[in-house]
């Protein structure tokens, strides 16, 4: 399948569209809970069993980003965005086909396994091309498309409730749900992968009397990994998304505790609208902060997710127990941090290394997520439940994983200061460049 290359005069803003349809498809994600508790009614497991769909979902979208990022840079965004909607809608068949004759492992398999490799490969199937069609705005370029993964479970988990509702909450039930699922995101994602477009190459592009802006640095994704600002990178994005999952995983829990002792305790309900609050302030923050980084540049906004992050948290240690509203104001702008952070992070790239492999190397990149999303929760999780075994409660049970959050950001804050432009040694025009001065001064060696 070869890329489809846009005609003369088609509009570039046919593509954020295009991959947004993929990503609100594949940000059902988030909204796995809904299914956590019917599952385990129907089929008799521990919370700890019916949460291994997401689980491995995750492991395999960091994954199969990582791996097969090279190949999606070479076959383009429609073959990467049909893989997905294939891994993606069939995973949901098999977990139809699962909770119909009661296999819960064909359920793991299905979503976990199958339709893990649908949430990477989708999740990086359109990021080089926007920052292609979006040279001068890549930020927020990215920024929409990624918007639609945060917010993809504002959409499906009333969705998925409602279907539960109606169908039923037993293994048919569920099965019928799994199955309108996979077919609903397969004809919503064909629309993706029917009107997504490439740009046209450059030389066509001046042949038609049109100018492009600069691509940048060309390096490879695999030079990339002997970069220092590659791994750097990876410090910053995996410090900013921990502090960010580490309340989002915990948040119900969080507010609860932390205000149980006071005159104004926090409702079942209120905990879950706070919830709901948290996952606005993820997606509005991938498309507001990802296009300000556009106008103050990458550096500089990660110096406000970072910076100001440990602020934030400063401020949930220190005041957050005594006032409702700063708690809630705090978690709300970490939480922007967080999808922010996500969003910026191809223009990051672009700006470094240049629009040649970004797709494959921000794949490669993902691999921090991967690590963020054990680290984080497991930092809180434990924490508190070390905490409670102590005989503390309340807001006590965070204090020691607030500091950890802090000190965590500024360890991202100190990498993302060490960023510098690659070496030009590192650019792909530099390796012939190199290997003949190297020629040369052997060719004199063996002369002499």
């Amino acid at each position: 399948m070869s890329p489809p290359i846009a005609p003369v005069g088609w509009s570039r803003w046919l593509v954020p569209p295009a991959a947004l349809s993929i990503h609100l498809s594949i940000g059902q994600a988030y909204a796995w809970s809904v299914f956590k508790p019917p599952l385990e009614d129907a089929l008799g497991l521990s919370g700890t069993q019916s949460a291994l769909p997401f689980q491995l979902g995750i492991v395999m979208l960091g994954l199969s980003a990582a791996f097969g990022g090279t190949l999606v840079e070479r076959r383009g965004p429609r073959w990467a965005m049909t893989v997905a909607l294939v891994c993606f809608s069939s995973g949901f068949l098999l977990s139809a086909l699962g909770a119909a004759t009661g296999h819960f492992w064909l359920i793991v398999l299905g979503y976990g396994f199958v339709g893990g490799i649908g949430l990477g490969i989708g999740y990086i199937s359109p990021v080089s091309t926007l920052i292609k069609w979006f040279p001068d705005r890549p930020g927020m370029a990215t920024g929409i498309a990624i918007m639609g993964f945060g917010g993809g479970a504002l959409i499906a988990s009333p969705w998925s409730a409602q279907m539960l509702e109606s169908f039923g909450s037993d293994t048919s039930g569920i099965a019928l749900a799994f199955l309108v699922h996979g077919l609903s995101y397969a004809v919503f994602m064909l629309l993706g992968v029917l009107l997504v477009r490439v740009p046209r190459p450059r030389t066509e592009e001046r042949r038609a009397g049109r100018t492009t802006a600069a691509d940048g640095p060309r390096v490879s994704a695999r030079q990339a990994l002997r970069t220092p600002q590659f791994w750097l990178l990876w410090v910053v994005l995996c410090t900013n998304v921990t502090a960010g999952i580490g309340i989002l995983e915990k948040a119900a829990p969080m507010i609860s505790d932390f205000f149980a002792d006071t005159s104004a305790p926090v409702s079942a309900t209120a905990a879950a609208g706070f919830v709901a609050l948290l996952s606005a302030a993820n997606m509005a923050g991938r498309i507001g902060w990802s296009s300000t980084s556009d106008l103050i540049g990458r550096k500089n906004i990660y110096r406000v997710y970072l910076g100001a992050g440990v602020l934030m948290y400063a401020l949930i240690a220190l005041v957050g127990s005594s006032s409702k509203p700063l708690f809630v104001l705090c978690a709300l702008v970490i939480l922007s941090f967080y999808g922010g952070g996500f969003a910026t992070i191809p223009a990051y790239l672009k700006d470094l290394f240049g629009t040649y492999q970004v797709g494959a190397i921000h794949g490669r990149l993902l691999t921090a997520w991967s690590t963020a999303g054990v680290l984080g929760p497991l930092i809180v999780n434990w924490i508190a439940d070390r905490q409670e075994e102590a005989g503390k409660h309340g807001a006590e049970l965070y204090s020691t994983s607030l500091l950890i959050m802090m000190a965590l950001l500024a360890v991202g804050f100190a990498a993302n200061e060490l960023v510098r432009p690659v070496h030009p040694s590192h650019h792909l025009d530099a390796v012939p460049a190199q290997k003949g001065a190297s020629d040369v001064r052997q060719q004199q060696s063996e002369s002499a």
